[in-house]
């Protein structure tokens, strides 16, 4: 199988109601299986929640009791994994006979993580990747993922990986990733700036790999009444405008970008183009220079206590 059908979902999630989320993604996920697709991204943070414009009552040296009730709300809306929204996407990841990534917002302990979640049709959850670094405000909120969340994942479909929305900047975690193997690179995120595109067509380019760019569509419908800054706006008011988009191995746009509205892009993609494409560039091998460069990645764990005995 070289030629498969692939999706991205471009959706907002409903802010502090995971169920409602949850069964909005399932109608999506529905739309992409019967248009044919075998692997489904979803958007950065879709279950959980993208909180976008709020503040959580943060100043430099203050948190306000307000700002805590907020996250106390965020806190109750995030997923656990495994857990039982996993539990559902797995069976319906079986029943529809697709593979998903889908962005979830983790909660492990006392701490909320942003991560994509891969499910097999079969097999269940079975790997997750945790964003690595947070980016500005955001890390009031999310804590960090280690290197052992990195994972390349080898399917019927090809070996999937996954960077979370400015993940893609990093270019020591996309060597790694390129080093891994990964032919379907799966790019969840909520940044909609027409700039975004670009850093889409050039992973593809540098990695030789598929893109599926899969965005959040969030309106000022998707929060609740009472969430500030927002308050007043009218129910139309975009506050990410999309831009999913699906890249072939050679930077050519198969499918996208999509704005204005929720829906899902689909296309068919052909894996043998991508040892056509990595003909004339491997930055994982023949283009590489082992001999000048070297990256070493520490993949083990960081538990903060390791209990003995």
């Amino acid at each position: 199988m070289t030629r498969i059908t692939v999706a991205a979902v471009q959706a907002g999630s409903v802010l502090f109601d995971t169920p409602a989320t949850l069964a909005k993604g399932e109608r999506l996920i529905r739309e992409a299986a019967d248009a044919g697709a075998r692997l489904i991204v979803l958007p950065e943070a879709f279950l959980g929640g993208y909180p976008k414009g709020l503040d959580f009552g943060v100043t430099v040296g203050s948190r306000a009791p307000g700002g805590r009730d907020e996250f106390r709300r965020y806190f109750e809306s995030a997923v656990d994994l495994p857990g039982t929204e996993a539990d559902h996407l797995a069976e319906l990841a079986t029943e529809l006979d697709v593979h998903l990534v889908v962005g979830v917002i983790e909660r492990d302990g006392g701490t909320l993580y942003c991560t994509a979640a891969f499910f097999v049709p079969g097999q269940g959850m079975v790997a997750k990747h945790r964003k690595l670094m947070p980016t500005a405000a955001e890390r009031f909120l999310w804590g960090q993922g280690d290197g052992s969340t990195m994972p390349a994942v080898s399917t019927e479909l090809g070996v999937l990986g996954s960077a979370i929305c400015w993940e893609n900047y990093m270019p020591l975690f996309r060597q790694t990733m390129y080093a891994k193997g990964v032919q379907i690179w799966c790019a969840p995120t909520v940044d909609d700036r027409p700039q975004w595109q670009s850093t889409m067509t050039h992973i593809s380019l540098e990695g030789r790999c598929f893109v599926i760019g899969a965005g959040q569509y969030l309106t000022r419908a998707h929060l609740p009444e009472d969430v500030h800054p927002v308050q007043g706006e009218a129910p139309e008011t975009v506050l990410i405008n999309g831009g999913s988009v699906i890249v072939s191995p050679l930077g050519e746009v198969l499918a996208g970008p999509l704005r204005g509205e929720e829906g899902v892009l689909v296309a068919e993609i052909d894996l043998d183009d991508i040892p056509r494409a990595k003909f004339d560039f491997d930055s994982a091998g023949h283009y590489s220079r082992p001999d000048v460069f070297t990256l070493l990645v520490d993949e083990a764990p960081k538990d903060v206590v390791t209990l003995i005995g």
